[in-house]
């Protein structure tokens, strides 16, 4: 299993940054994600479902992705999601935004990456998870903070 959590301070109000995790901007910071449709509750609640397909080069995968966890406070907002990738991975990804004051906003990124099978387990032991998975939390990092800014 992978597992990451980085944290990076965006110069922009909690809201603007909140504003990216919803439905209509997903594409924004999830440039890979060719839809993103909800399918059962609201966006906004635990237990809300969607249909996410992924585009990675030629190959195209389609998941559902549920909601663990979701807050909406004004000083702090949270989403946690899970799916399965490929039949193969088990992903839990957590969003997580504290407000540091008016024009700063603390974004956690958390998440863990687990092999659902023979293949997924074999397929994580043999990359090279450290530095591809780290590579791809950093850039995720980035794209929130450059998509926020221009909010």
């Amino acid at each position: 299993m992978i597992q990451w959590k980085e944290d990076i301070i965006i110069n922009t109000n909690i809201e603007k940054v909140w504003s990216l995790f919803l439905d209509k901007n997903i594409k924004k910071i999830m440039p890979k994600v060719d839809e993103h449709k909800l399918i059962e509750k609201n966006e906004n609640e635990v237990g809300a479902k969607h249909q996410q397909t992924y585009r990675e080069g030629k190959r195209v995968e389609t998941y559902l992705v549920e909601t663990l966890a979701y807050e909406d406070t004004e000083s702090y907002k949270k989403k946690q999601i899970h799916f399965v990738l490929a039949k193969a991975f088990a992903t839990n990804l957590t969003f997580t935004l504290e407000k540091i004051d008016d024009s700063h906003t603390k974004f956690i990124y958390e998440g863990t990456n687990a092999g659902v099978n023979f293949i997924g387990r074999a397929m994580l032991k043999l990359g090279n998870p450290k530095g591809n998975n780290l590579k791809a939390v950093y850039e995720f990092l980035q794209r929130v903070e450059q998509e926020a800014l221009k909010v």
